[in-house]
Parts: C-alpha cells; sequence; structure tokens
C-alpha cells in the first residue's frame, strides 16, 4: 500500500514538471512571436513611413550637374552628396510616381536643403540652368579664339592649345595640318562644365553644318575653307567679298600668285599688320607666303564665315586681277583689271600710310 502511493505521488511530480516544462516552452513560443510581430510592424513603418525630406526652401546656392545619360536614382544621389535633398528616397518617390517627368543634362542652380519637390522644380525650371555665352567674330584665327574661349568660358588656353596640336582627334580632313578654319565662328551657348575636347567638337561641328548648308561636298571642305579664310581676311564690306573672290580666282585661273599680305603675314605670325616687308615677302620658306608659291596657301588663315564661304562659291563675275584698300580706317577698296590701273590704287594707298604710319606695321 505504501509502495503504491508512493509510486502515485512520483508520477503526480513527473506531470508537474511536464506541465511547467510545456507553460514554458509555450511562454518562449510567445515571446519569440512578439519579438518577430513587433520586428515585422517596425519593417513595415519604417517602409511606409514618408522619406526623410527637408521642409525647404532652402539656402545659399549650389551648382548640380545632371550627366547625359543618368538617371533619377543617379541625380538623387548627386543632390543628396550636395546637401540639396535629405534623402534620395524623398526624390525618386516623386519620379516614380509620376514617369512623365523628363531631367534634362545640364548645370542647375539651387540651394541647399531644399525639400524633394523644391530640388525637382528647380532643376525642370529652364531660367535656373547655368549657361555660358561665347562669340567668335569671323576672320579670327586660332589664338584669337582660344582666347575669346578663355576669357568667356573660364577654359584655360593651353588645354585648346594641346587639344589642337593633334587635328586627327578630330573631324577634319585627313592632312589638314591644324584645325584652323574649322572652328565656325558663331555665337555658342555651353553648360557649365563644358570641356575643351566637348567645345572644339561643337565648334567643328557647325562648321560642317554651313559647309552642308552651302552645297559643298567633303572632298572639297578644305579647299573651301582655304580660299574663304582667305577672302574672309581680305574683304571689309559685304559688296567687297564676291569682287576679293573673283580677283582671286581669276588669279589661279591663270596660275598667277595670288600674292595676299594677309597670307604672308598668318605665316610670321604677325597678324596685327596691313602689310609685309620686302624681306617677308621674298622669303620661300613660308609656306602661306603666295608671293613665292601659286596657287591657294597651304591651309586656312582664320575663321571663314557664311559670307566668305558664299563668296567663294558664287564670287561677283568681273575681270579684276588687283585690288587694294586704300583707305584701311574706312575700308574703302579699289578693284583694277590693269597693272597700271593698280598701281595708281597702290599709290593713295601709300599716301594714307605717309600720313597715317601706325598703320603700316
Amino acid at each position: 500500500m505504501a509502495g503504491r502511493r508512493a509510486r502515485v505521488q512520483a508520477e503526480r511530480k513527473r506531470r508537474g514538471r511536464r506541465r511547467l516544462i510545456g507553460w514554458g516552452i509555450a511562454l518562449v513560443v510567445l515571446i519569440g512571436l512578439g519579438i518577430a510581430a513587433a520586428w515585422g510592424i517596425g519593417q513595415l513603418q519604417e517602409r511606409f513611413a514618408a522619406a526623410e525630406d527637408y521642409p525647404g526652401p532652402g539656402t545659399g546656392e549650389v551648382v548640380v550637374q545632371v550627366q547625359s545619360g543618368e538617371n533619377g536614382y543617379d541625380v538623387a544621389a548627386t543632390l543628396v552628396e550636395e546637401d540639396v535633398i535629405a534623402s534620395a528616397e524623398a526624390f525618386t518617390d516623386i519620379l516614380v510616381a509620376d514617369p512623365t517627368i523628363q531631367l534634362h543634362p545640364g548645370a542647375y542652380r539651387v540651394q541647399q536643403q531644399m525639400s524633394a519637390q523644391g530640388a525637382l522644380d528647380a532643376i525642370l525650371d529652364p531660367a535656373n540652368k547655368v549657361e555660358l555665352r561665347v562669340t567668335v567674330p569671323e576672320g579670327y584665327t586660332l589664338p584669337q579664339v582660344f582666347e575669346r574661349l578663355e576669357r568667356d568660358l573660364g577654359i584655360p588656353q593651353a588645354e585648346f592649345l594641346q587639344l589642337a596640336g593633334d587635328p586627327s582627334q578630330f573631324d577634319v580632313p585627313d592632312g589638314a595640318l591644324t584645325i584652323e578654319g574649322w572652328l565656325f565662328p558663331a555665337t555658342y551657348t555651353f553648360d557649365d562644365g563644358a570641356t575643351a575636347q566637348s567645345v572644339l567638337e561643337t565648334m567643328i561641328a557647325r562648321q560642317h553644318q554651313a559647309l552642308e548648308q552651302h552645297g559643298v561636298a567633303p572632298e572639297d571642305a578644305q579647299r573651301v575653307l582655304t580660299f574663304a579664310a582667305l577672302v574672309q581676311r581680305e574683304a571689309r564690306f559685304a559688296d567687297d567679298f564676291g569682287r576679293v573672290a573673283q580677283v582671286f580666282q581669276n588669279r589661279l585661273d591663270i596660275n598667277m600668285p595670288l600674292q595676299s599680305d594677309a597670307t604672308v603675314a598668318y605665316g610670321t605670325g604677325n597678324l596685327h599688320v596691313v602689310t609685309t616687308t620686302a624681306d617677308e615677302r621674298a622669303d620661300a620658306s613660308n609656306p602661306y607666303n603666295t608671293y613665292q608659291h601659286t596657287g591657294l596657301p597651304v591651309g586656312p588663315i582664320g575663321a571663314p564665315g557664311d559670307q566668305a564661304i558664299q563668296a567663294v562659291l558664287s564670287p561677283t563675275d568681273g575681270p579684276w586681277l588687283y585690288f587694294v584698300t586704300i583707305n584701311p580706317e574706312t575700308g574703302e577698296t579699289v578693284f583694277s583689271e590693269t597693272y597700271a590701273e593698280h598701281q595708281v590704287a597702290v599709290q593713295e594707298f601709300q599716301q594714307f600710310l605717309r600720313d597715317n604710319p601706325g598703320w603700316g606695321g
């Protein structure tokens, strides 16, 4: 009897221990589920909570660059890096919600610590696009062009000179000695951040466009630009361009030297003068010396514009073989058929130089 009572008591103790263990396991499971539920809720809250955003409107000013080929996430990363927006998500959420939004390459003035919507509005506003403007006049030579580009674009001349030293890397004809003549004279607008390479490529592409518009075949482009640059340098007034072109064409037709002081001066580098010396005109080592070498010079002597190109393609019909600007101040030019007529005009020019010694060089 005593033995049976002992066995019953032992069995009750084992059941009690099993209940405690069961309750303990249940409690652990419940606690684990609670933790998991809390973590999941936190994740959901974090996922669906509004992305961090500045209240705006922002302070100061910073220029951000939207590069060609970048997507909205790339732009958002740039804006975060510049402290324009508080988080990339705030910006990209707007783009995802409206797929019609288009971001265009360029540099834009924005403020720091703007709202994402404010930053997007600023980038989409054309008034905030940073642009640099430069005007290259007709007839400018490479050094003059590079000086103007440095002044207006802030790109050092040395960078242009280095690139220009290898014309083969640009879209110019094989055998071109330089890119002289291929930088079309016009007004250009560049985005902030433009490079020397991109600027030169743009100007050369514009010259190709001009030649195509004038109907110049690619194989004739270098010759036309060389001829047009000469006309550009020698002519002053609209009515003179066609006549100057005709004078040179008449000489080319009879294999007569062009005898242009402008080409000789280009070869010497003394571009500020209107005359040359007897020694300079006698120097056959100057490849641009059209007193010593017949035909067109070895390349353009400046940047010809539309008017000069058109004059070469459609010169003014006439028998002239000579011309001289008798008054460099006014640009008055006399065209002559005979050498005797030309000498009379030359005497007028020489008298001008005596009366105005500063014009001779």
